[in-house]
Protein backbone atom coordinates (compact mmCIF):
# COMPACT_ATOMS: atom_id res chain seq x y z
CA UNK A 1 0.00 0.00 0.00
CA UNK A 2 1.18 3.58 -1.33
CA UNK A 3 -0.21 6.31 1.91
CA UNK A 4 -1.33 9.63 0.86
CA UNK A 5 -3.49 12.29 1.96
CA UNK A 6 -5.07 13.74 -1.68
CA UNK A 7 -6.61 17.12 -2.13
CA UNK A 8 -10.07 16.66 -3.52
CA UNK A 9 -10.69 20.45 -3.54
CA UNK A 10 -12.43 21.36 -6.93
CA UNK A 11 -11.99 17.21 -7.90
CA UNK A 12 -14.78 15.73 -9.48
CA UNK A 13 -15.70 12.45 -7.30
CA UNK A 14 -18.46 10.08 -8.16
CA UNK A 15 -20.38 7.97 -5.62
CA UNK A 16 -22.86 5.20 -6.55
CA UNK A 17 -25.28 4.46 -3.77
CA UNK A 18 -26.80 6.50 -1.75
CA UNK A 19 -28.05 5.03 1.41
CA UNK A 20 -26.32 5.48 5.16
CA UNK A 21 -22.70 4.30 4.67
CA UNK A 22 -22.94 6.45 1.58
CA UNK A 23 -23.79 8.92 3.33
CA UNK A 24 -20.58 8.24 5.61
CA UNK A 25 -18.45 8.33 2.59
CA UNK A 26 -20.27 11.91 1.21
CA UNK A 27 -19.28 13.56 4.20
CA UNK A 28 -15.69 13.30 4.27
CA UNK A 29 -15.72 14.35 0.86
CA UNK A 30 -17.81 17.48 1.09
CA UNK A 31 -15.02 17.50 4.08
CA UNK A 32 -11.95 17.63 1.61
CA UNK A 33 -13.99 19.75 -0.70
CA UNK A 34 -14.45 17.46 -3.60
CA UNK A 35 -16.86 18.27 -6.48
CA UNK A 36 -19.94 15.51 -5.34
CA UNK A 37 -21.86 13.47 -8.36
CA UNK A 38 -24.12 10.66 -6.78
CA UNK A 39 -25.91 7.75 -8.64
CA UNK A 40 -28.60 5.85 -7.05
CA UNK A 41 -32.58 5.44 -8.09
CA UNK A 42 -33.21 6.45 -4.36
CA UNK A 43 -31.47 8.29 -1.31
CA UNK A 44 -31.70 8.86 1.84
CA UNK A 45 -32.68 12.14 3.35
CA UNK A 46 -29.71 13.44 4.46
CA UNK A 47 -28.10 13.22 0.49
CA UNK A 48 -31.27 14.16 -1.05
CA UNK A 49 -31.00 17.69 1.15
CA UNK A 50 -27.50 18.00 0.06
CA UNK A 51 -28.82 17.87 -3.36
CA UNK A 52 -31.72 20.40 -2.70
CA UNK A 53 -28.81 22.74 -1.25
CA UNK A 54 -26.58 21.97 -4.22
CA UNK A 55 -24.01 20.64 -1.98
CA UNK A 56 -24.01 17.62 -4.22
CA UNK A 57 -25.38 16.52 -7.31
CA UNK A 58 -27.85 13.72 -7.44
CA UNK A 59 -28.98 11.53 -11.15
CA UNK A 60 -31.69 9.17 -9.42
CA UNK A 61 -31.63 6.59 -11.54
CA UNK A 62 -29.01 3.13 -11.90
CA UNK A 63 -25.24 3.83 -12.47
CA UNK A 64 -23.78 4.38 -16.48
CA UNK A 65 -20.24 3.67 -17.21
CA UNK A 66 -20.53 7.06 -18.66
CA UNK A 67 -21.02 8.15 -15.03
CA UNK A 68 -17.10 7.66 -14.37
CA UNK A 69 -15.99 10.32 -17.07
CA UNK A 70 -14.20 12.96 -16.04
CA UNK A 71 -14.12 11.54 -12.32
CA UNK A 72 -10.92 11.46 -9.91
CA UNK A 73 -12.19 9.01 -7.77
CA UNK A 74 -15.51 6.81 -7.67
CA UNK A 75 -16.90 5.43 -4.21
CA UNK A 76 -19.28 2.17 -5.00
CA UNK A 77 -21.77 2.03 -1.98
CA UNK A 78 -24.87 0.62 -3.09
CA UNK A 79 -26.01 -2.51 -1.10
CA UNK A 80 -25.68 -4.46 -4.42
CA UNK A 81 -22.44 -6.29 -4.43
CA UNK A 82 -23.00 -7.07 -7.97
CA UNK A 83 -23.45 -3.30 -8.96
CA UNK A 84 -20.46 -2.64 -6.87
CA UNK A 85 -18.24 -4.79 -8.71
CA UNK A 86 -19.54 -3.90 -12.41
CA UNK A 87 -18.16 0.14 -11.01
CA UNK A 88 -14.80 -1.12 -9.94
CA UNK A 89 -14.99 -2.84 -13.55
CA UNK A 90 -15.59 0.25 -15.36
CA UNK A 91 -13.50 2.23 -12.77
CA UNK A 92 -10.19 0.17 -14.03
CA UNK A 93 -10.96 0.70 -17.71
CA UNK A 94 -10.97 4.18 -17.02
CA UNK A 95 -8.03 4.14 -14.82
CA UNK A 96 -10.17 6.29 -11.84
CA UNK A 97 -9.07 5.12 -8.61
CA UNK A 98 -12.56 3.13 -6.91
CA UNK A 99 -13.27 1.86 -3.25
CA UNK A 100 -16.17 -0.65 -2.97
CA UNK A 101 -17.44 -0.49 0.26
CA UNK A 102 -16.47 -3.54 2.54
CA UNK A 103 -15.09 -5.18 -0.75
CA UNK A 104 -11.54 -5.22 -0.24
CA UNK A 105 -10.96 -7.12 -3.95
CA UNK A 106 -12.51 -4.69 -5.50
CA UNK A 107 -10.92 -1.36 -4.00
CA UNK A 108 -8.01 0.54 -5.08
CA UNK A 109 -7.62 2.73 -1.86
CA UNK A 110 -8.85 2.10 1.39
CA UNK A 111 -10.75 4.38 3.87
CA UNK A 112 -8.45 4.47 6.63
CA UNK A 113 -9.33 4.88 10.76
CA UNK A 114 -8.72 8.78 11.09
CA UNK A 115 -7.81 11.19 13.71
CA UNK A 116 -8.35 14.72 13.28
CA UNK A 117 -6.71 17.36 14.61
CA UNK A 118 -6.75 20.90 12.88
CA UNK A 119 -4.43 20.05 9.89
CA UNK A 120 -3.06 16.77 12.04
CA UNK A 121 -4.14 13.98 10.31
CA UNK A 122 -3.14 10.39 11.51
CA UNK A 123 -4.66 7.61 9.08
CA UNK A 124 -4.49 4.08 9.94
CA UNK A 125 -4.57 1.23 7.97
CA UNK A 126 -4.76 -2.59 7.97
CA UNK A 127 -5.14 -2.80 4.28
CA UNK A 128 -8.48 -4.04 4.83
CA UNK A 129 -7.98 -6.88 7.39
CA UNK A 130 -9.58 -5.24 10.31
CA UNK A 131 -11.38 -1.74 10.61
CA UNK A 132 -12.29 -3.38 13.91
CA UNK A 133 -8.43 -3.16 14.94
CA UNK A 134 -8.16 0.23 13.30
CA UNK A 135 -10.75 1.95 15.09
CA UNK A 136 -9.74 0.52 18.33
CA UNK A 137 -5.68 1.71 17.65
CA UNK A 138 -7.95 5.60 16.00
CA UNK A 139 -9.17 5.39 19.72
CA UNK A 140 -6.11 5.24 21.68
CA UNK A 141 -4.36 7.60 19.16
CA UNK A 142 -7.26 10.11 19.97
CA UNK A 143 -6.32 10.20 23.98
CA UNK A 144 -2.80 10.30 23.28
CA UNK A 145 -3.16 13.32 20.50
CA UNK A 146 -5.96 15.85 22.46
CA UNK A 147 -7.61 18.86 21.37
CA UNK A 148 -4.40 21.16 22.27
CA UNK A 149 -3.00 19.46 18.98
CA UNK A 150 -5.17 21.85 16.65
CA UNK A 151 -3.95 24.76 18.06
CA UNK A 152 -0.05 24.13 18.09
CA UNK A 153 -0.18 22.66 14.88
CA UNK A 154 -1.74 26.14 13.77
CA UNK A 155 1.11 27.63 15.52
CA UNK A 156 3.92 25.76 14.20
CA UNK A 157 2.69 26.26 10.60
CA UNK A 158 3.20 30.05 11.23
CA UNK A 159 6.59 29.69 12.84
CA UNK A 160 7.78 27.71 9.76
CA UNK A 161 6.29 30.44 7.55
CA UNK A 162 7.83 32.43 10.09
CA UNK A 163 11.43 30.97 9.77
CA UNK A 164 11.37 30.27 6.30
CA UNK A 165 11.01 33.92 4.94
CA UNK A 166 14.57 34.59 7.07
CA UNK A 167 17.93 34.05 5.55
CA UNK A 168 18.96 31.22 7.52
CA UNK A 169 21.42 28.56 6.75
CA UNK A 170 19.23 25.64 5.76
CA UNK A 171 20.43 23.41 8.72
CA UNK A 172 20.08 25.61 11.26
CA UNK A 173 16.36 26.35 9.99
CA UNK A 174 15.59 22.97 10.03
CA UNK A 175 17.11 22.33 13.60
CA UNK A 176 15.16 25.31 15.03
CA UNK A 177 11.89 23.49 13.14
CA UNK A 178 12.50 20.32 14.88
CA UNK A 179 13.04 22.35 18.13
CA UNK A 180 9.68 23.72 18.65
CA UNK A 181 8.00 20.69 17.50
CA UNK A 182 10.04 18.40 19.92
CA UNK A 183 8.36 16.81 22.62
CA UNK A 184 9.74 18.94 25.35
CA UNK A 185 8.31 21.92 23.22
CA UNK A 186 4.64 20.94 23.48
CA UNK A 187 5.34 20.11 27.27
CA UNK A 188 6.76 23.40 27.54
CA UNK A 189 3.58 24.86 25.72
CA UNK A 190 1.03 23.09 27.80
CA UNK A 191 2.46 23.49 31.01
CA UNK A 192 0.30 25.06 33.71
CA UNK A 193 3.17 27.19 34.65
CA UNK A 194 2.95 29.11 31.27
CA UNK A 195 2.64 32.46 31.54
CA UNK A 196 3.48 32.53 35.61
CA UNK A 197 6.48 34.78 37.15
Amino acid sequence: MFPIFLKLGGRRCLVVGAGKVAEGKIRGLIEARASIEVVAPEAVWQLKKWAWEGVIGWKARVFQPSDLDQVSLVIAATSVPEVNREVFKQARLRNVLCNAVDDPENCDFYYPAVVNRGDLQIAISTGGRSPALAQRLRQELEEQFGAEYESWVAELGKAREELTAQVLDVEARKKLLHEIASREAFITRNSPQRGEN
